[in-house]
């Protein structure tokens, strides 16, 4: 226990757990939906990063193939729970917007912040140009399969109706079976791996905690994600009407941001010590999983709950998009990066959220 705790304090995001009792306290004693929502909102983003080094230390155990397998699964938790807690509220859109959000804030935001960071430090940096190649390709076949049911639906029929459905879970199917192809590649391709993260890459790694006090923390952490996802959903409604922001500039911008900060600074922090492959890795490796197997995979779950999510996108999120991938594929084309080519990716995502923010609630 005492290793544990002494674990848990060399989080760097640990102090940000006393808002998981205030958001509680927020909610209980009618302190105002927005700050239940704020409390939450922060109270989340330990906790993700708390998934992530627990999953991380359990991957240490099992070695880098199934390591990486185990981050791809879990890498997203957090996003996920709370997007979970939204369909079960019949918020749809502002799920579907957190998708977006979410591929925008990776390949932007993210990439952005780490070719910045790390150019300023280290000039002209290097990454696998092969490998950026297949995720290029895999990105627009991403953005395609959520442009094309979004197109085809209007001319198959009502966006309810049962042709609709069945053609957006057929295309969720193919989308998984796509993301299983992928991984498979990768994980027979030497020198790769699905989702990398530092600990399913560093043999020399030695895992700080023990595999059951690993689970232990991923259980608990988890169970923090579900009552703060509740209190945060729970406020939405309230805040879009108090703020005056709209639920999808939420969705797009706010919630990708609390729930992926935490995979957001690792990969900051290793552009940084000039592994900008790995930063890369991790970025665009999130999106491709967010777009080809939590969406899809969304689509089957909102149905068994029944609140049917379609992949069928608003013109400004695939426009979105389409930008974000256009320009994430010119930048990776070379399989270099430098602290300019950081900064623009970081203002077209500037503008992307100046452009949400000012779409009325």
């Amino acid at each position: 226990m005492k290793a544990t705790i002494v674990y848990l304090r060399k989080n760097p995001l640990f102090f940000l757990l006393i808002f998981l009792p205030l958001a509680i306290l927020a909610e209980v004693f009618h302190w105002g939906a927005v700050w239940v929502f704020a409390f939450s909102a922060i109270g989340v983003i330990p906790l993700a990063g708390l998934i992530g080094s627990s999953t991380e230390a359990m991957a240490a155990y099992t070695g880098p193939k199934i390591g990486g397998l185990l981050n791809a699964t879990l890498g997203n938790a957090a996003e996920l729970i709370i997007t979970l807690v939204a369909i079960r509220a019949g918020l749809l859109e502002l799920v579907k917007a957190s998708i977006t959000g979410s591929i925008l804030g990776n390949l932007l935001l993210v990439m952005g912040f780490s070719m910045l960071l790390g150019g300023a430090k280290h000039g002209k940096q290097k990454f696998d140009r092969a490998n950026a190649s297949n995720h290029s390709i895999l990105l627009t076949l991403a953005v395609l399969a959520m442009v094309i049911p979004s197109i085809f639906s209007h001319y198959i029929g009502d966006d309810n109706s049962i042709q609709v459905e069945a053609f957006n879970l057929g295309v969720a199917g193919l989308m998984i079976v796509l993301y299983a192809l992928g991984l498979i590649y990768s994980l027979r391709t030497k020198d790769s791996s699905p989702v990398t993260y530092p600990a399913a890459l560093e043999e020399s790694h030695q895992p700080s905690l023990k595999v059951w006090q690993a689970v232990i923390i991923l259980g608990l952490a988890t169970l923090g994600v579900v009552i703060l996802s509740e209190l945060l959903v729970g406020a939405v409604e309230m805040v879009v009407d108090k703020l005056g922001l709209s639920e999808f500039f939420l969705g797009i911008i706010l919630i990708p941001i609390v729930g992926n900060v935490a995979e957001h600074l690792v990969a900051v922090q290793v552009a940084v010590k000039n592994q900008m492959d790995l930063s890369y890795e991790i970025a665009v490796s999130s999106s491709l999983q967010i777009a080809l197997f939590v969406a899809p995979l969304l689509v089957f779950i909102s149905l068994a709950m029944g609140n049917p999510l379609t992949l069928i996108f608003i013109p400004i999120e695939l426009i979105a998009l389409g930008a974000a991938i256009f320009v994430a594929n010119q930048v990776a084309t070379d399989g270099e990066s430098n602290w300019l080519e950081g900064i623009s990716l970081i203002v077209v995502y500037l503008i992307l959220g100046l452009a949400f923010f000012m779409i009325p609630g």
